[in-house]
């Protein structure tokens, strides 16, 4: 199966909220591309929020969500700050249905 991630930005009018929603699945491969969308939103205005919303998701890897933390983490408060939106429960993607035990 193809895990694949489609992002959308939208931008406030008055540029001091920034929210990236994210559908699809995030795997520990496709993370990273995240990261750099969201370091670009923090750059646009001082004191910027900046919304990952993971909870449209089919599918999220715990490995790619906890590598998705840490890039956030990581980058500083100072470049304003972020919010990881994660669906609940975290959705499991099977390749098949589990086979019915009768």
């Amino acid at each position: 199966m193809t895990h694949k991630l489609s992002v959308t930005v939208q931008i406030d009018l008055d540029g001091k909220n920034v929210r990236i929603m994210a559908t699809g699945c995030l795997t520990e491969a496709n993370q990273q591309a995240l990261p750099p969308l969201i370091a670009r939103a923090r750059t646009l205005t001082p004191g910027i929020r900046v919304t990952v919303d993971l909870s449209g998701a089919e599918h999220v890897e715990a490995a790619g969500a906890d590598l998705l933390r840490w890039a956030i983490d990581h980058e500083g408060p100072q470049h304003g700050s972020v919010e990881l939106v994660l669906p609940e429960p975290s959705p499991a993607h099977l390749a098949a249905p589990p086979a019915r035990v009768r």
